[in-house]
Formats: structure tokens, C-alpha cells, sequence
């Protein structure tokens, strides 16, 4: 369980929470006494999630089927009961269930834990909030509020390369990031993926799904059976990126086309708002013209 959670106020006034795994940094702005209560209800809701998790363990590691639901044996609850957890599962259902795709409700937990715990901060009073899980955050905006936020486009180098902004009058409400050295493992080589959509879980779960599309084949890449590497992944023998050597021209826009053929198919379907995609000091994006 990762012993107890932790909190602690941050000398710039954010909040972080801690238990195991689940790593938050909370910002509010807006009235104190409204931010105080939110961020106090956030701790007390934060407190049980890795818990509730851990319950459906099993059904959240196991590959949703051609219906977006959990592939389990017969007599096994199929459907994952807690909110977070079906969010992981609405949010990667459309995947499995529309492209075919292998995937586990696992590809969208970091931003469903930030989207569970940003309600909670959308309250009177509160101007704006975010929950950042890892890099995958979670949005609250109202009127004329905005973010302005920093695109990285190598994982191995986490340096601002570009910015962009999200106003309170779009639907973006989540954002996250993937790549083949993340805190994941990718099937992709995407140095970085970055999603904008309507939630986290959203975000998270096309981000990875997008940076799995973003590949060739090369003898400059590396694999390895997930297994191999981690003994309790949910990816199972899949080979997954373990090095991306120098690549030809080519073969990275070979890649890059692949992904951004990908978003701009999820795109259409009203999946994601917008995707950076980056390679080897190339990149495409795609959103709406």
C-alpha cells in the first residue's frame, strides 16, 4: 500500500499529496477560506484512493474486450464499481472497443485520479484549480480564467521547448504526456505525446494510445517483453521500447505520420481536442483548422 499518505504545503503555496504511487501537486486560486475547505475535502477524499484501487487490481490490469469491458475469467465481475476506476475504464473502453486495440484500464489511472480529485475543487469561490498526477493534470477554469503551460518535447530532456495556453471558454479540461521514457512503458517511440481533451483520464488514455502509434520498424529500436522488466505490468509479454538509436529521416517521418494519423482519426471522433507529437527534433501537430 505504500504506507500512509502524506501532505504538505510547498513554500509556493501549492499542495502536495503523496501515498505510494499516486504523487499530486495542487494549486487553487480563488477565495482562501473556499480553497482551504476544497484542498481539505481533496486530502480526505485522496486518503482512500489507493485503496480503492488496489481492490480491483486485477480487473484494471486485464485487457478490456471488444465490448470496453474488462477481460476476466467467467464468474468474475467484469465491470470495476468504484469512480475512479470506471473512469480508467469509460476512458480506454472507446480504444478497445472502436479501433480494436489492445488496452488495459491501466493506460488512463494517473489522470482519472487527477480528474477525482479536481471535482472536488470546483466549487463558489474557486477561480481556477489543477491536480498535476505525474504530468498527466486535471483542469478547473471559470470565466475569464486560463492556464498557460510548458510543452516538452523529449522526455529525456524535460526543458520548456514551446507554450500554449487553455482558456476557461474551451472544453479542454485535461492534459497529459507520453513517450517511450516515461513513467510508462510505450510500444511506440515517441519522444513525446502530448494530449489535449475534455478530462485527464481522456488525455491519459490517448496519449498512450497515440504514442504506441508513433513507430517503425528499425533495427535502431530496441524491445523487450514487458515482463521481462517489470514482473507485475499489465502489458504482459508485449515487447515494449527499451532504446531508440539514430534513426533516418525517413523512418522518423514514417513514425510521425503514423501517429498523427492516429490523433487526427480520434480527433474526428471527438476523443482528444489537440496532440503534439514529437521524434528525433521533428514533430507534427494535430487539432481542428
Amino acid at each position: 500500500m505504500g504506507g500512509a499518505p502524506g501532505r504538505r504545503r510547498l513554500d509556493d503555496g501549492r499542495w502536495h499529496f503523496q501515498h505510494g504511487p499516486i504523487d499530486l501537486l495542487i494549486d487553487c486560486d480563488g477565495d482562501d477560506c473556499a480553497c482551504d475547505a476544497a484542498v481539505n475535502q481533496a486530502w480526505d477524499r485522496f486518503q482512500g484512493v489507493l485503496a480503492e484501487l488496489v481492490l480491483t487490481l486485477a480487473q484494471l490490469r486485464s485487457p478490456l474486450g471488444d465490448d470496453g469491458r474488462s477481460c476476466l475469467p467467467a464468474g468474475a465481475d467484469a465491470i470495476p464499481c468504484g469512480p475512479i476506476a470506471r473512469r480508467m475504464l469509460d476512458a480506454c473502453g472507446p480504444f478497445a472497443r472502436d479501433d480494436g486495440l489492445f488496452v488495459t484500464p491501466m493506460a488512463a489511472v494517473a489522470g482519472s485520479v487527477a480528474d477525482e480529485i479536481i471535482l472536488l475543487l470546483r466549487r463558489p469561490g474557486i477561480l481556477r484549480a489543477y491536480v498535476n498526477n505525474g504530468g498527466d493534470i486535471a483542469l478547473h477554469l471559470t470565466g475569464e480564467q486560463h492556464y498557460d503551460l510548458g510543452l516538452v518535447t523529449n522526455l529525456a530532456l524535460p526543458a520548456i521547448d514551446g507554450r500554449f495556453s487553455v482558456a476557461a471558454s474551451s472544453t479542454v479540461r485535461g492534459i497529459a504526456t507520453s513517450g517511450w521514457r516515461g513513467r510508462s512503458f510505450s510500444l511506440g517511440i515517441a519522444d513525446s505525446v502530448t494530449v489535449l481533451a475534455d478530462s485527464a483520464a481522456m488525455a491519459d488514455a490517448a496519449a498512450t494510445m497515440i504514442a504506441n502509434h508513433v513507430d517503425v520498424q528499425s533495427p535502431a529500436v530496441q524491445r523487450r517483453p514487458a515482463d521481462d522488466l517489470k514482473d507485475d505490468t499489465d502489458l504482459g509479454s508485449r515487447l515494449v521500447t527499451v532504446a531508440v538509436g539514430r534513426l533516418s529521416g525517413e523512418e522518423v517521418a514514417a513514425a510521425l505520420d503514423s501517429g498523427a494519423a492516429f490523433a487526427e482519426k480520434i480527433r474526428q471522433r471527438s476523443l482528444i481536442r489537440a496532440a503534439a507529437i514529437s521524434l528525433g527534433g521533428q514533430a507534427r501537430v494535430v487539432r481542428s483548422r
